[in-house]
This record gives structure tokens, sequence and C-alpha cells, in this order.
């Protein structure tokens, strides 16, 4: 399925810790390619058509950015706090901020994150030593926010299935994805071990689903993204020359594309290292659903409900 030959480096500025890729069709001349640097602190986006990358300094860093299903932008994840950021000719900005909840510990931070179909936003908190189970599995509808799952160390790379009736999730550093069963209204249930990457694999880190229903998970220290079946069996794999791949999301006008973010970080002798890529991986992806933004959302603070 995957054609190895066309993998490809498309912006080789070494990313201190690359994440979050996100395709924007409505950006450029044929869309573009969101993803951040959340050790370096920047916002970066690669164009399809120019095959240029731009990026732009942050105050904060940044984990994760997700549209806005009033084409206002985005709400992206920073350090501590979720935002409303515009990104125009003068760079982003940020219109609103809410912050992290109170019972959070001092070393948390946020990490990646998700919309599913109904348009609700998943997302992660960790350890940012990675050390503690402190972290938790978050889902922000609207103005309430719930925190549904706890104990992570490192809670990481939401995946929803196609049709939405599953959610991947996982635990980084123990090397587990977990499997959710998601009803309509945003519960979950029947949690159960997914997939359990060996120590040779190195560790599970962002996710995407195909259209499919494969699941498609970059391998932190592992130099590899994988497909697995939706069974949890490995399908394919495809190596890349740098080590900590952090994620990958499908993009390109028919989503036949697959975007993979890698880390510099500690690794000087990774020449690709921190780089973008991209390759044809024989299936097609999932549009990223916007989050839906209730009309007087930034009037008021969230609700903590669970």
């Amino acid at each position: 399925m995957i054609d190895a030959s066309t993998l490809e480096c498309v912006w080789a500025g070494r990313a201190r810790l690359g994440e979050g890729p996100l395709w924007c069709p409505e950006r450029g001349d044929a869309g573009q390619l969101m993803f951040v640097d959340i050790l370096g602190a920047r916002l970066l986006a690669f164009d399809a058509a120019s095959g240029e990358t731009r990026d732009w300094p942050l105050d904060e860093a940044c984990c994760w950015l997700a549209p806005r299903d009033d084409g206002d932008g985005f709400i992206a994840g920073l350090r501590s706090r979720l935002v409303h950021l515009r990104l125009d000719a003068d760079g982003p900005r940020i219109a609103a901020a809410w912050p992290m909840p109170e019972d959070e510990p001092a070393g948390n931070r946020f990490n990646d994150a998700k919309v599913d179909p109904a348009g609700r936003l998943w997302f992660g908190s960790m350890d940012d030593a990675a050390e503690q189970s402190s972290g938790s599995l978050y889902c922000l509808e609207g103005r309430t926010l719930r925190r549904l799952d706890s104990g992570y160390r490192v809670a990481n790379g939401p995946a929803i299935a196609p049709g939405g009736t599953i959610l991947y999730h996982s635990d980084t550093p123990r090397r587990l994805i977990h499997a959710f069963d998601l009803a309509p209204d945003g519960r979950l249930s029947n949690k159960r071990e997914h997939i359990r990457f060996g120590e040779t694999q190195g560790f599970p880190d962002g996710m995407a689903c195909d259209a499919e229903g494969g699941l498609w998970v970059a391998h932190w220290e592992g130099g590899r993204v994988s497909r697995f079946a939706p069974d949890g069996r490995l399908d394919e794999t495809l190596p890349l020359p740098a080590s900590r791949v952090t994620s990958c999301a499908f993009g390109g006008p028919g989503l036949d594309t697959l975007y993979i973010t890698t880390a510099a970080e500690d690794r000087d002798a990774e020449g690709l290292a921190g780089g973008l890529f991209r390759v044809d991986p024989g299936v097609r992806g999932l549009a990223a659903t916007p989050f839906r933004v209730e009309a007087d959302r930034e009037s008021e603070a969230w609700l903590e409900s669970g």
C-alpha cells in the first residue's frame, strides 16, 4: 500500500519538537500543512503549491491547532491554556483564552488533540517531565469541559475512527494505545488495550485514521510510521531517516498524502531530524472536523463538570 519511493523531506528546518500536523485546504492556492514546534515555540505552515514553509514565533509553546466551524481561525492548545488563535498577514494573535483546570498539577501541560465528527474537542494533558501519572483526557463540548480519563504520564495522539464510534488514545511512556467506544452524546466506555508496542518499536506518539479505518501511528524513538488494521494487527511500516517521529496527518486535495512530523532535540547526528516529510500512503485519509463553537462562547468561561 505505502509507496516508500515517494517519501521526501519537504522541509528540513530541524524543529526541536515538530508536532500537531493539520491540513488546511482553504489556505494558500492548494492548501497548507500547519504544524508546530513545541520546544521552539513557533507556528509553521508548509504551502503545498510553492513548497515554501513560513514560521511565526510565539510567546508561549503551542502544542496543537484545530479549526473552528465559524471559520475564524483556530482553537489552539498552549502550554497552560486553550486559546482562540487568529492567523492573518501580521502573524498569529490570541483573541481569547481559557486556563488549564485548577486541579491540574503545576508541572503539567496540554498535549495532543483531535475533533470528533460531532465537533467535540478531545485533548490530553501530561507531566512535562513524563515521570508522574498526572495527565488526563479531556473533552470540550461548547462551554463544557469534562475530564473523562486520568492516570496518564503522557496523554497522547487521540484519533477518531471513521463514523466517530471509536476513540484511540495512548499513554506514550507505557507503550500503550487504548481504544474506547464513543457514544453519540460523547460518553466513553469499554476502555481496552488496543495495541502494545514492543521495546524495539519505540513509543506510540501522534496518530491519524484513514478512510478505511486503519490507524497510522508515529513511533517516537522508533524511526517509523506504522499502519494498524482496525483489529489492531500491524499492517505496514514506513521507516524514516529520523528516530523521533512525532505525528502524522493526511493532506492534499484528495487527502491522499501523509505528512509526518519529527523532532531534532538531542538528535544532532540525524541530518533530517526535525524535518517535515510526506509520502503516498496508498489510502485516503479523513478531513479534519472543525471544533463546534457556540455563538456566545467567548463571553463566558467554560463549566467544569467532570
